[in-house]
């Protein structure tokens, strides 16, 4: 299992904060594509992506026990 995190308005559209997907040994991109797949009114293209507290490429592989946060871009004035 891997831990999922939703940040800002990520996190209002999946209704959680956080949650364990059976993902170990996918990429982030098929992570992403997997979420959007689950929950069609969720969109992760412009979101930057973190595999255990360090940003990731979706070519990164992510294992058993990591925590994947999905922080989308910040706007404001």
């Amino acid at each position: 299992m891997i831990s999922i995190l939703f940040f800002a308005q990520l996190q209002e559209s999946m209704g959680q904060a956080q949650m364990e997907v059976p993902l170990a040994g996918k990429t982030v991109a098929e992570v992403k594509a997997w979420l959007e797949k689950e929950y069609p009114l969720l969109s992760l293209a412009q979101v930057m992506t973190a595999v255990n507290e360090e940003f990731a490429r979706d070519q990164t592989i992510v294992n058993e026990g990591d925590q994947v946060a999905f922080i989308p871009p910040i706007s404001g004035g």
